[in-house]
């Protein structure tokens, strides 16, 4: 019987007909510079020692970045060119292996590799039953071994840190609240929810807090001791207390590398405290997690396998490009009752391509991109015991910066490091607090407009200093020399 197509009125027809695309017009072409793109690309990662840590964009470059949006097209060739010259060119600098600023990985090209291999196949993460899913369930399972969960434990891939601690901590909120928070909110509660952390704690964790609409006063802040630690007695203290306040408390915030410091917290005795208490135990470890993959230093996390959750960053310590979190969660059924809704147009189904399982029943997104393909194609490659020894490493490195500091005054080190943060500073003999801190501030700038190196700074114990965070696997000795005799240089110029 033959076919007979459809007859539209004529503008639709119209419309119909004209076989517009976003594919090339000739694929050969785009090949010829998508391989151009690859080479430009080994070049940039293999010649990375040799350019500066980061530059400033001249007002021409920055200029590009406010023009309007084009109406009309641009030959891809040029566009390229655009990215090459003006966003290739001016990187934050971050894989550089003198980049010690802040607390970021270093990435890795076959991780690069595979966000590009991801976004060719384009699938969403929201879930069902494709191969993408899979991987990311797989990715998420070797995490959960990685930190010693249990085999039924949950977890989702979120973009970073702050959004893997407040999926912990929704879920912490919901569990402990003793009522049906999604369908009565948070006026059916007849005490108000009390989260514990110690006052190093990362800053997501307020944002959090206020997200989950408990207010920034439901975190109390707990002093830390002399190595910037939770003290365990003045947060015994403070959960007594609150319960004779009328405060419910519900859970306790554990740190496994704070970002001041790298300090970590006791988590086994915090494990202890949660247990006695009846309250939900969260280790941010988004800095220290995967310290329990390191040979030399997983002794330090003990008591993180005991958590309730844990929060972790991929694209830290296990460089994977930017961006991937993960969030943890050790009862299944709690971590997808905080989040699953069921509408009726993701109906899961016997068969066909709905017959996977939702992963967005446990997070916040339907919608998600494949970036387990760039964990899982660099553990595949190099393997989990790599990836702890180069953990190790950059533990070794902090100590030996911090004795460079010490046999090299004025430089003073602030506190002692504990994993790989270096917290020190340029101690100009006779100068006050606040002529201290312009000293270091201008010897974090010039080292960073020079290019040589990228330093941040922070405060603590009421000492401005220098922050060095060794989260690098290019990162060499000789880098961490030159680092001190540049201070060393620079900070005599200024006090000159």
């Amino acid at each position: 019987m033959q076919a007979h197509p459809l007859k539209l009125p004529g503008p639709a027809e119209g419309l119909l007909d004209r076989g517009e695309s976003l594919d090339p017009p000739d694929w050969g072409s785009l090949a010829a510079l998508a391989h151009r793109i690859v080479d430009d690309a080994v070049e940039h990662v293999a010649r990375v020692r040799e350019r500066p840590v980061w530059r400033p964009m001249p007002e021409k470059v920055e200029a590009t970045f406010r023009a309007p949006p084009p109406d009309g097209p641009l030959p891809v060739e040029d566009v390229y060119r655009l990215v090459r010259d003006n966003v290739l060119s001016y990187p934050m600098g971050n894989t550089h292996p003198r980049f010690w600023s802040w607390y970021m990985g270093s990435s890795n090209f076959t991780g690069a590799l595979g966000d590009f291999i991801a976004a060719i196949q384009g699938s969403n993460l929201g879930g069902g039953s494709h191969a993408a899913a899979l991987v990311d369930q797989q990715v998420v399972g070797w995490l959960r071994d990685m930190i010693g969960f249990p085999a039924t434990a949950s977890g989702t891939l979120v973009s970073g840190g702050s959004m893997a601690n407040l999926i912990g901590l929704t879920v912490a909120r919901n569990a402990m609240a003793g009522i049906d928070l999604r369908e009565e909110g948070l006026a059916a509660l007849d005490r108000p929810l009390r989260f514990y952390a110690s006052d190093q704690v990362h800053s997501c964790h307020r944002k959090a807090v206020e997200t989950l609409g408990l207010g920034n006063k439901a975190l109390r802040r707990i002093a830390t001791d002399t190595r910037y630690r939770i003290d365990i007695a003045a947060l015994r203290t403070a959960v007594a207390e609150d319960r004779e306040r009328g405060w419910k408390p519900a859970c306790i915030i554990g740190t496994a590398g704070t970002v001041n410091s790298g300090a970590v917290d006791d988590l086994a005795a915090l494990a202890e405290i949660a247990a006695e208490e009846g309250l939900w135990f969260h280790v941010d470890g988004c800095i220290g997690a995967l310290l329990a993959i390191a040979p030399d230093n997983a002794w330090r996390v003990k008591g993180m396998e005991c958590a309730d959750s844990v929060a972790l960053d991929p694209h830290k310590w296990l460089h994977a490009p930017f961006e991937v979190g993960c969030a943890l969660v050790r009862d299944h059924m709690k971590h997808r009752q905080t989040f699953a809704v069921s509408p009726e147009y993701l109906q899961g189904m016997s068969r066909g391509i709905a017959s996977g399982q939702w992963l967005y029943e446990f997070g916040l997104q339907t919608s998600r991109g494949f970036g387990a393909l760039k964990v899982w194609m660099a553990l595949m490659e190099h393997g989990v015991a790599k990836f702890g020894r180069l953990i190790d490493r950059n533990v070794a490195q902090a100590a030996f910066l911090a004795d460079l500091v010490r046999s090299h005054p004025p430089l003073e080190l602030v506190t002692e490091p504990e994993i790989n943060i270096v917290c020190f500073r340029y101690a100009a003999e006779g100068q006050d607090e606040e002529k201290l801190k312009q000293i270091n501030v201008e010897i974090m700038l010039r080292l960073q407009e020079t290019g040589v190196a990228a330093l941040s700074d922070t405060t603590i114990g009421g000492r401005h200093c220098l922050r060095a965070a060794i989260c690098n696997h290019r990162t060499r000795l000789d880098d961490l020399t030159l680092l001190v005799s540049e201070v060393l240089r620079i900070g005599r110029e200024i006090s000159a």
